[in-house]
């Protein structure tokens, strides 16, 4: 699998995937995205830029969801150009896939939807690579039918992301046997750390989360052998738009990654 632009990984260390939640103006995502980009160039790894450009699948009808499609899928462009690190952005509905390939260079295809065959096909056929996030409600071995959907219709670039199983009514919990199960599907594997963390469907209508757990879900899906790692991240997260409360704290995202290569180290 190769990702368009992602620079050479000479110390076979696991990519990153990692952004705010949302993109909620230039100014602020450009920041994210030049420091995360000089810890993974100094760390050697792999880095994509993750961002939403817009968010559909919101609790409340109050929520944000983002600051115009047109204007978010532009600044994405700018990160990319302007860093060199591929970028990826969710998409929700078949007609979004050309659109958004048209500025990023991964199409993710959100966990509620990964079982949505046109959307699938859609983002197939740009040509982009796929990152199909696992439904919170799937096994991981049926996730070799999201992947069949891509590559039958001519693309081979799929990524599998795991982000946690449901667990009652309003938590999620990490099965760390997906992972090697859907690696032998040959596409490589993530583990969402944050989103795996989110405790959903909460009363005020806002999801919870613990991201004290973060390294934790990280060092464990590095263990058993997880390609890449998707965390969100923010510097400011008691004023995030979205998802604040279950990204990580961007101060905290270069030690935690230094442990995470360390892993890494000790396990290939």
């Amino acid at each position: 699998m190769q990702i368009p632009k992602l620079k050479p990984n000479t110390d076979n260390n696991f990519f990153l995937m990692a952004g705010p939640c949302a993109i909620e103006g230039e100014e602020i995502v450009l920041r994210i995205a030049e420091r995360i980009v000089k810890i993974t160039d100094q760390l050697n790894i792999p880095y994509i830029f993750k961002g939403s450009y817009r968010k559909a699948n919101r609790s409340r009808l109050d929520s944000f969801t983002g600051i115009g499609d047109e204007k978010a899928l532009k600044i994405l462009e700018k990160v990319g150009k302007e860093f060199g690190v591929p970028t990826v952005t969710d998409i929700h509905e078949s007609g979004e896939a050309a659109m958004a390939a048209s500025y990023v260079d991964v199409l993710q295809i959100p966990a509620f939807l990964c079982r949505q065959t046109d959307l699938l096909i859609a983002a197939a056929k740009t040509g982009k690579t796929v990152n199909v996030k696992k439904g919170q409600f799937l096994s991981a071995g049926s996730m070799k039918y999201a992947v069949d959907k891509i590559v039958e219709n001519g693309n081979t670039n799929v990524i599998l992301t795991d982000r946690g199983n449901s667990f009652g009514y309003q938590d999620l919990i990490v099965d760390f046997r997906g992972i090697p199960e859907m690696r032998a599907f040959n596409v490589p594997v993530v583990m969402d750390c944050t989103h795996s963390l989110q405790q959903p469907n909460q009363a005020s209508g806002v999801t919870g989360g613990k991201p004290a757990l973060i390294e934790t879900i990280a060092k464990a899906a590095i263990a058993v052998g997880a390609d890449g790692l998707f965390i969100e991240t923010h510097p400011d997260l008691a004023n995030a738009k979205s998802d604040a409360a279950n990204m990580l704290q961007l101060d905290l995202l270069e030690g935690l990654l230094q442990k995470l290569v360390r892993v890494r180290q000790a396990v290939i």
